[in-house]
């Protein structure tokens, strides 16, 4: 079913920040409608993996992803933002005041202002290559995300990368998985350096095997039942590894769609932005999140939350032109439905 909607801000991406950005506008009375390519709410958060711990949300010293999208919606609920989930937005006219958004399900959106809160757009796993891999993908021997910890109960699991999703899962999974092996390249891990440091003590207490330096070579098993993974080291000498199921973490490969064609400044495959503002280079589009780029830019879900603040503030004027903007804090203004 199609839309047509009216609205002071057009939201483009469901993920944390662009749920807390309708929190933002709407503390200043301004109205939002957000738009999604998923069919619901919370970006990688939802999507990729909903039960991973994330702790570096202010006062809440561990949260799952899941929980965390939960807590928004709750907290934007006051606000009645309409919500189109399932579409791509495609279509970019008009300027700040007056821009008309299309999507590919035929939607059409009047906004005064425009806030892109992407990610890094369009997502979609970097997948090693290794023969065989598509039977071991349909048979779920090779997964790219986990959604629920309990469905590797009892596996014997090999996790391949470096970065913080390798290390966080590895953590993760102690005392569900049967085993854990974890590959990489070079013995320096790209992750946080507290989560890395966890890493070397559980590996120190033979709660995880630090299979370093090697990379992945070969997949061993049947009909896509996965016995074992093969790595190599740098010299080209191999071991197996038993395992059920590899979960390979090498990073995303992203695309900004359309979005990448509306004359944006592009740095790095991001959107350019006035760090003040979070204003691109057209005047009335913000970007704020992952997509965003400035100098100092930290990829943080708080800095994201920070800059939804900054570019609702800066749209103030562009949706109520000649309108003093008399900011009150929530601890004072409250939030409208709560006492």
């Amino acid at each position: 079913m199609t839309e047509t909607i009216s609205a002071d801000v057009a939201i483009i991406g469901a993920g944390p920040v662009g749920l807390f950005a309708v929190f933002e506008c709407g503390m200043l009375q301004l109205s939002c409608v957000v738009i999604d390519a998923l069919g619901e709410p919370g970006g990688q958060c939802t999507a990729l993996y909903p039960e991973k711990p994330i702790y570096d949300i202010p006062a809440i010293p561990a949260i799952e992803a899941s929980d965390l999208i939960g807590q928004l919606e709750r907290q934007i609920a006051p606000f009645g933002a309409r919500m189109l989930m399932g579409r791509r937005v495609d279509r970019l006219a008009g300027s700040a005041g007056a821009f008309t958004l299309g999507t590919d399900q035929g939607d059409t959106i009047s906004a005064r202002a425009v806030v892109i809160a992407a990610g890094a757009g369009a997502f979609g796993p970097n997948r090693p290559p290794l023969d065989g891999l598509e039977g071991y993908e349909a048979s779920g021997a090779v997964q790219y995300y986990v959604r629920r910890r309990e469905d590797l109960r009892g596996k014997r699991v090999v996790i391949a990368g470096g970065g913080d999703s390798a290390v966080d899962w590895a953590l993760a999974l102690r005392g569900i998985a049967a085993s854990i092996a974890v590959v990489h390249r070079r013995g320096k891990f790209r992750a946080a350096p507290e989560s890395a440091a966890q890493l070397d003590a559980a590996a120190a207490r033979g709660e995880v095997d630090l299979v370093i330096p090697y990379q992945l070579h070969a997949l061993h098993g049947e009909a896509g039942v996965l016995a074992s993974v093969e790595v190599a080291d740098l010299d080209g000498a191999t071991r197996r590894l038993p395992a059920d199921v590899l979960l390979p973490f090498f990073g995303l490969s992203t695309d900004l769609g359309a979005i990448a064609q509306w004359g944006l400044a592009l740095e790095r495959h991001h959107l350019a932005v006035t760090p003040a503002t979070c204003e691109t280079s057209l005047p009335g589009v913000f970007a704020i999140g992952d997509v965003a780029h400035y100098p100092g830019k930290l990829k943080l879900i708080l800095q994201g939350f920070s800059e939804a603040a900054m570019a609702a503030h800066a749209i103030h004027p562009i949706a109520r032109p000649g309108t003093a903007l008399h900011f009150e804090y929530s601890t004072t203004k409250g939030v409208p439905g709560r006492s």
